[in-house]
């Protein structure tokens, strides 16, 4: 079953199951899938999914920071929902010091050093990771390898 599929049989669950919160940010999710193929013509496959799970998080503790700055800890708690939804459907995330490791080798493999060669290992890094890791600490990590 693809992950799409999963998502849409989630959202026939969270209807039976009269679950608001979860039932909404399904249906989000599943708004945003089609508009990105409607867009683009094409057809989305589970990294395509996941890719957008990530960016939709993204925008979720973005809003998160402003709310917590703006005072409402009612909008903060209702993105923190959706962030947990939306986090299921991502694949188990790489930890710090798997990331590092495999970070030092891309550097070696690819011969770089020093920050010049940042967006070289970036790219590398965003193909390989892509939904598996968390991007800013990837970013991050490859930073910390350059400058050393």
């Amino acid at each position: 079953m693809s992950l799409k599929d999963r998502v849409t049989e989630d959202m026939k669950a969270a209807m039976r199951a009269r679950d608001a919160q979860r039932l909404s940010t399904i249906r989000m999710l599943l708004a945003a899938c089609k508009q990105r193929e409607v867009d683009e013509r094409i057809e989305l496959d589970d990294a395509a999914v996941i890719g957008l799970v990530d960016k939709l998080i993204k925008q979720r503790k973005d809003s998160i920071t402003a709310f917590e700055q703006g005072g409402r800890a009612d909008l903060v708690a209702k993105e923190s929902a959706e962030i947990d939804v939306l986090q299921t459907y991502l694949p188990q995330r790489l930890g710090a010091e798997e990331v590092t490791q495999a970070v030092a080798a891309m550097v070696a493999e690819l011969g770089a050093s020093g920050p010049g060669d940042m967006g070289k290992v970036m790219a590398a890094a965003k193909a390989r990771f892509a939904g598996k890791a968390d991007m800013a600490m990837v970013s991050a990590v490859v930073k910390q390898a350059l400058t050393h």
